[in-house]
């Protein structure tokens, strides 16, 4: 099946939630969903005969523009019909936030907590948001496009990496 075709399906079942299909520009075909249709849409391919999207392979985060909003990648993968899908989602700057699918796919546990972690994007429902990088007295989000690095780190300097 191919992402089109998928694309396609996704659209007919959430109409409005399903947001566009990106090809250009990226490296592999993408479709863009709403964040709050996010767990439905990732249940929906897991569960689907036709679908079987039982392995997520990848999640993460991006910065694009301080000016924008962040983004999260989803890369799923049908492990039975060797199809591929990718997903994104985009949320706000000043509360970022996009439901957990770790219930869903339980390697999400450790993608989301990183994501978190390194842009401060809230997974609501996760099981255990908590730093998995970063001390947890680390101040900011240190893949943020805005992010001011610290002088002094526990009565430390921090050196600037050039």
């Amino acid at each position: 099946m191919t992402e089109q075709e998928i694309y396609a399906d996704l659209s007919s079942k959430f109409g409005d939630k399903v947001i566009e299909f990106m090809e250009e520009g990226t490296l592999n075909p993408t479709v863009v969903v709403d964040a709050g249709a996010i767990a439905k849409i990732v249940t929906y391919l897991k569960d689907e005969e036709r679908f079987q999207f039982d392995s997520l392979m990848n999640l993460a985060g991006h910065d694009a523009d301080v000016e924008t909003e962040f983004s999260v990648i989803y890369h799923l993968v049908s492990t039975e019909l060797k199809h591929y899908i990718t997903l994104k989602v985009f949320t706000s700057r000043d509360e970022p936030k996009v439901a957990s699918i770790a219930e869903i796919h339980r390697t999400a546990d450790w993608h989301e907590r990183e994501a978190f972690d390194l842009y401060g994007i809230n997974f609501e429902g996760h099981p255990d948001l908590k730093r998995i990088l970063m001390e947890d007295d680390w101040e900011g989000y240190p893949l943020r496009k805005d992010y001011v690095p610290a002088e002094f780190y526990r009565g430390m300097r921090i050196e600037k990496v050039k």
